[in-house]
């Protein structure tokens, strides 16, 4: 088994630049630097590890196994713009946490990702109410659906946009469709 450890931005990167669902990350790397595929060459599938090592890398050799690429899952992000659910929310916050809550089912082993977005001086992410806030006594800490991710909802509208387009990037989202996502909050 190999471990690479990448930061985030370089593992968005690989993600954003798949172009067929099953692509593995060896496939991309091999693409993005010039490197032949070649034939019958083996899928290597990724996770990414428990929190506090996000970017983790984990290649195990299997043939059978497919790879879950986030960015090459058509339409899930798609889903989201026009949701009925979404409309259904009690106000911002209510629909800012949905949209949490739908990335975090569609996603739940690279949502992790999320515990690294932070403010300059503010905690947007905990896996606990408490760690929020430990962080803001007026945190308002909501827990996305019933993922073990808690999320500060005391912001104002354009910083939860700016939050979401944030967690759809981490998720292999692409900035346009993100954007559209955000502006339904």
């Amino acid at each position: 088994m190999k471990y690479i450890e990448i930061d985030d931005e370089l593992y968005r990167h690989i993600a954003s630049n798949t172009q067929q669902i099953g692509e593995s990350a060896s496939d991309i790397l091999r693409r993005l630097l010039g490197l032949e595929v070649t034939a019958g060459q083996e899928s290597i599938p990724e996770q990414v590890s428990q929190p506090g090592m996000e970017g983790t890398v984990v290649a195990t050799p299997t043939p059978t196994t497919p790879v879950r690429s986030v960015a090459a899952e058509s339409g899930v992000f798609d889903d989201l713009v026009g949701d009925d659910n979404l409309e259904r929310q009690k106000g911002a916050v209510g629909r800012f946490v949905y949209l949490l809550d739908c990335l975090y089912r569609q996603h739940p082993g690279a949502f992790s990702g999320v515990l690294e977005i932070r403010g300059r001086d503010r905690l947007y992410f905990s896996q606990s109410k408490e760690g929020l806030l430990k962080a803001s006594a007026s945190a308002n800490p909501k827990q996305i659906g019933a993922s073990p991710f808690w999320v500060s909802a005391n912001n104002n509208t354009a910083k939860k946009r700016a939050i979401l387009e944030e967690v759809l990037a981490l998720l292999g989202c692409q900035s346009e469709m993100a954007q559209r996502i955000a502006q339904q909050i």
